[in-house]
Protein backbone atom coordinates (compact mmCIF):
# COMPACT_ATOMS: atom_id res chain seq x y z
CA UNK A 1 0.00 0.00 0.00
CA UNK A 2 1.02 3.71 -0.93
CA UNK A 3 0.51 4.97 2.44
CA UNK A 4 -1.16 3.18 5.69
CA UNK A 5 -3.27 5.83 5.79
CA UNK A 6 -7.11 5.78 7.21
CA UNK A 7 -9.84 8.13 5.63
CA UNK A 8 -13.68 7.54 6.63
CA UNK A 9 -14.02 10.74 4.39
CA UNK A 10 -16.40 10.04 0.92
CA UNK A 11 -14.77 9.73 -2.67
CA UNK A 12 -16.74 12.23 -4.41
CA UNK A 13 -14.00 14.31 -5.48
CA UNK A 14 -12.15 11.49 -6.98
CA UNK A 15 -15.26 10.66 -8.87
CA UNK A 16 -16.54 13.74 -9.82
CA UNK A 17 -13.02 13.86 -11.40
CA UNK A 18 -12.98 10.97 -13.60
CA UNK A 19 -16.19 11.58 -14.42
CA UNK A 20 -15.16 14.64 -15.95
CA UNK A 21 -12.10 13.18 -17.96
CA UNK A 22 -14.12 10.21 -18.74
CA UNK A 23 -16.21 13.13 -21.02
CA UNK A 24 -13.40 14.76 -22.04
CA UNK A 25 -12.12 11.29 -23.55
CA UNK A 26 -15.28 10.40 -25.01
CA UNK A 27 -15.90 13.66 -26.69
CA UNK A 28 -12.69 13.46 -28.01
CA UNK A 29 -13.61 10.22 -29.31
CA UNK A 30 -16.50 10.87 -31.16
CA UNK A 31 -14.90 13.91 -32.84
CA UNK A 32 -13.56 11.94 -35.83
CA UNK A 33 -10.48 10.86 -34.28
CA UNK A 34 -7.78 10.17 -37.01
CA UNK A 35 -6.58 6.18 -36.26
CA UNK A 36 -3.24 7.47 -35.41
CA UNK A 37 -4.54 9.41 -32.98
CA UNK A 38 -5.38 6.86 -30.50
CA UNK A 39 -3.02 4.39 -29.27
CA UNK A 40 -2.69 1.30 -26.70
CA UNK A 41 -0.46 -0.31 -24.48
CA UNK A 42 -0.42 -3.95 -22.25
CA UNK A 43 2.06 -4.58 -19.86
CA UNK A 44 3.51 -7.24 -17.48
CA UNK A 45 6.03 -6.38 -14.62
CA UNK A 46 7.77 -8.37 -12.14
CA UNK A 47 6.51 -5.54 -9.48
CA UNK A 48 4.59 -2.82 -9.88
CA UNK A 49 6.28 0.27 -8.33
CA UNK A 50 4.83 3.77 -7.98
CA UNK A 51 7.04 6.73 -6.64
CA UNK A 52 9.53 3.68 -4.83
CA UNK A 53 6.97 1.55 -3.61
CA UNK A 54 5.31 -1.78 -4.32
CA UNK A 55 1.73 -1.52 -5.19
CA UNK A 56 1.52 -5.54 -5.19
CA UNK A 57 3.48 -6.35 -1.97
CA UNK A 58 6.59 -7.14 -4.11
CA UNK A 59 4.91 -9.64 -6.78
CA UNK A 60 4.14 -9.20 -10.34
CA UNK A 61 1.39 -7.22 -12.03
CA UNK A 62 -0.67 -7.06 -15.46
CA UNK A 63 -1.21 -3.61 -16.35
CA UNK A 64 -3.56 -2.11 -19.90
CA UNK A 65 -4.38 1.13 -21.19
CA UNK A 66 -5.66 3.24 -23.91
CA UNK A 67 -4.74 6.80 -24.91
CA UNK A 68 -6.28 9.40 -27.21
CA UNK A 69 -4.30 12.55 -28.57
CA UNK A 70 -5.45 15.47 -30.59
CA UNK A 71 -4.09 18.90 -31.02
CA UNK A 72 -2.46 18.96 -28.20
CA UNK A 73 -5.04 17.60 -25.91
CA UNK A 74 -4.89 13.91 -24.71
CA UNK A 75 -7.15 11.81 -22.42
CA UNK A 76 -6.89 7.98 -21.86
CA UNK A 77 -7.31 5.48 -19.37
CA UNK A 78 -5.03 2.51 -17.48
CA UNK A 79 -5.71 -0.34 -15.13
CA UNK A 80 -3.32 -2.51 -13.09
CA UNK A 81 -3.93 -5.16 -10.99
CA UNK A 82 -2.15 -4.42 -7.31
CA UNK A 83 -2.48 -5.97 -3.19
CA UNK A 84 -2.88 -3.84 -0.63
CA UNK A 85 -3.24 -6.92 1.96
CA UNK A 86 -6.74 -6.37 1.94
CA UNK A 87 -9.39 -6.86 -0.68
CA UNK A 88 -8.22 -4.28 -3.13
CA UNK A 89 -7.52 -5.80 -6.19
CA UNK A 90 -7.44 -3.06 -8.69
CA UNK A 91 -6.13 0.16 -9.93
CA UNK A 92 -7.69 2.38 -12.48
CA UNK A 93 -6.18 5.68 -13.83
CA UNK A 94 -8.01 8.49 -15.74
CA UNK A 95 -6.12 11.42 -16.69
CA UNK A 96 -6.44 14.07 -19.40
CA UNK A 97 -4.20 17.16 -19.90
CA UNK A 98 -2.77 19.47 -22.61
CA UNK A 99 0.51 19.58 -24.38
CA UNK A 100 2.28 22.24 -25.85
CA UNK A 101 5.95 23.77 -26.87
CA UNK A 102 7.21 26.85 -25.66
CA UNK A 103 10.61 28.11 -26.49
CA UNK A 104 12.03 24.88 -26.61
CA UNK A 105 10.17 23.34 -23.53
CA UNK A 106 7.81 20.66 -23.44
CA UNK A 107 5.16 21.07 -21.18
CA UNK A 108 2.46 19.04 -19.84
CA UNK A 109 -0.48 20.01 -17.85
CA UNK A 110 -3.08 17.67 -16.80
CA UNK A 111 -5.43 16.21 -13.76
CA UNK A 112 -5.23 12.41 -12.71
CA UNK A 113 -7.57 10.60 -10.99
CA UNK A 114 -6.83 7.73 -9.23
CA UNK A 115 -9.90 4.91 -8.25
CA UNK A 116 -9.62 1.38 -6.56
CA UNK A 117 -11.71 -1.10 -7.32
CA UNK A 118 -12.73 -3.54 -3.88
CA UNK A 119 -11.14 -1.34 -1.52
CA UNK A 120 -12.89 -1.90 2.21
CA UNK A 121 -15.51 0.42 3.55
CA UNK A 122 -13.79 3.75 4.87
CA UNK A 123 -10.94 3.47 3.11
CA UNK A 124 -11.20 5.86 0.53
CA UNK A 125 -8.00 5.33 -1.19
CA UNK A 126 -9.64 7.17 -4.19
CA UNK A 127 -7.79 10.56 -4.87
CA UNK A 128 -7.40 13.07 -7.48
CA UNK A 129 -3.85 14.94 -8.68
CA UNK A 130 -3.19 18.09 -10.35
CA UNK A 131 0.11 17.81 -12.66
CA UNK A 132 2.32 20.37 -14.43
CA UNK A 133 5.51 18.86 -16.15
CA UNK A 134 8.50 20.58 -18.55
CA UNK A 135 11.38 18.57 -20.59
CA UNK A 136 14.02 19.72 -22.63
CA UNK A 137 16.28 18.46 -24.66
CA UNK A 138 19.56 18.90 -23.68
CA UNK A 139 22.50 17.21 -26.32
CA UNK A 140 21.39 13.49 -26.98
CA UNK A 141 19.79 13.94 -23.35
CA UNK A 142 16.45 15.05 -22.47
CA UNK A 143 16.10 16.07 -19.21
CA UNK A 144 12.87 16.78 -17.50
CA UNK A 145 11.26 18.12 -13.95
CA UNK A 146 7.40 17.60 -12.72
CA UNK A 147 5.27 18.45 -9.77
CA UNK A 148 1.93 16.48 -8.89
CA UNK A 149 -0.52 17.94 -6.05
CA UNK A 150 -3.48 16.51 -4.23
CA UNK A 151 -5.84 18.55 -2.19
CA UNK A 152 -6.86 15.14 -0.57
CA UNK A 153 -4.24 12.53 -1.38
CA UNK A 154 -5.13 8.40 -0.72
CA UNK A 155 -6.44 7.14 3.02
CA UNK A 156 -4.50 10.65 4.01
CA UNK A 157 -7.22 11.62 6.46
CA UNK A 158 -7.97 14.59 4.16
CA UNK A 159 -4.10 16.09 3.81
CA UNK A 160 -3.13 17.65 1.24
CA UNK A 161 0.08 15.83 -0.49
CA UNK A 162 2.83 17.27 -2.89
CA UNK A 163 5.49 15.39 -5.08
CA UNK A 164 8.39 16.41 -7.21
CA UNK A 165 10.53 14.91 -9.31
CA UNK A 166 13.72 16.00 -11.33
CA UNK A 167 14.27 12.86 -14.27
CA UNK A 168 16.32 12.57 -17.46
CA UNK A 169 16.75 10.21 -20.36
CA UNK A 170 19.32 9.37 -22.92
CA UNK A 171 19.74 6.96 -25.63
CA UNK A 172 23.24 5.91 -25.91
CA UNK A 173 22.94 3.17 -28.68
CA UNK A 174 20.17 2.29 -31.37
CA UNK A 175 16.77 0.77 -29.75
CA UNK A 176 18.41 1.51 -26.10
CA UNK A 177 17.42 4.52 -23.56
CA UNK A 178 18.37 4.86 -20.10
CA UNK A 179 16.56 6.92 -17.70
CA UNK A 180 16.54 8.07 -14.38
CA UNK A 181 14.48 9.81 -12.05
CA UNK A 182 14.56 11.30 -8.13
CA UNK A 183 11.23 12.67 -6.78
CA UNK A 184 10.52 13.79 -2.82
CA UNK A 185 6.71 12.94 -1.61
CA UNK A 186 5.27 15.25 1.09
CA UNK A 187 2.09 14.35 3.03
CA UNK A 188 0.61 17.28 5.28
CA UNK A 189 0.72 14.40 8.21
CA UNK A 190 4.53 14.29 7.96
CA UNK A 191 5.01 10.84 6.23
CA UNK A 192 7.39 12.07 3.67
CA UNK A 193 9.96 10.43 1.63
CA UNK A 194 12.44 10.13 -1.39
CA UNK A 195 12.54 7.75 -3.98
CA UNK A 196 15.03 7.04 -7.16
CA UNK A 197 15.39 4.94 -9.89
CA UNK A 198 17.68 4.06 -12.67
CA UNK A 199 17.31 1.99 -15.30
CA UNK A 200 17.56 1.11 -19.45
CA UNK A 201 15.10 -0.16 -21.71
CA UNK A 202 15.73 -2.08 -24.84
CA UNK A 203 12.97 -2.07 -28.09
CA UNK A 204 12.86 -5.32 -28.64
CA UNK A 205 10.53 -4.39 -31.62
CA UNK A 206 8.53 -1.75 -33.21
CA UNK A 207 5.49 -2.39 -30.47
CA UNK A 208 7.48 -4.23 -27.60
CA UNK A 209 9.71 -3.40 -25.12
CA UNK A 210 11.85 -4.70 -22.20
CA UNK A 211 13.30 -2.48 -19.06
CA UNK A 212 15.22 -3.21 -16.50
CA UNK A 213 15.08 -0.57 -13.47
CA UNK A 214 16.18 -0.46 -9.66
CA UNK A 215 13.92 1.62 -7.25
CA UNK A 216 14.28 2.50 -4.09
CA UNK A 217 13.26 5.42 -1.05
CA UNK A 218 15.23 6.50 1.98
CA UNK A 219 12.21 5.16 4.27
CA UNK A 220 13.03 1.59 4.53
CA UNK A 221 11.21 1.76 8.56
CA UNK A 222 7.80 2.50 6.69
CA UNK A 223 7.82 -1.31 5.65
CA UNK A 224 8.80 -4.05 3.10
CA UNK A 225 7.03 -2.18 0.21
CA UNK A 226 9.71 1.11 0.75
CA UNK A 227 12.74 -1.29 0.29
CA UNK A 228 15.10 -1.06 -2.66
CA UNK A 229 14.10 -3.41 -5.59
CA UNK A 230 14.53 -4.38 -9.33
CA UNK A 231 11.86 -4.46 -11.39
CA UNK A 232 11.53 -6.20 -15.08
CA UNK A 233 8.82 -4.91 -17.23
CA UNK A 234 7.57 -6.18 -20.57
CA UNK A 235 5.60 -3.63 -22.68
CA UNK A 236 3.95 -3.84 -26.13
CA UNK A 237 2.52 -0.75 -27.54
CA UNK A 238 -0.15 -0.13 -30.83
Amino acid sequence: MRKSFSKASGRNDAWFAAACIVGIAGLGLCSEAKAQDVSANVAVTSDYVFRGVSQTQENPALSAGVDLTRNGFYAGGWASSVDFGDDTDAEVDLYAGYRLEVAGYALDFGVIGYLYAGQPDGADYDYVELKAAASRAVGPATLGAAVYYSPDFFGAAEDEATYAEVNGAVSPADKWTVSGAVGRQWVSSDLDYTTWNLGAAYQLTDNLALDLRYHDTDQHDFGDIYGARAVATLKATF
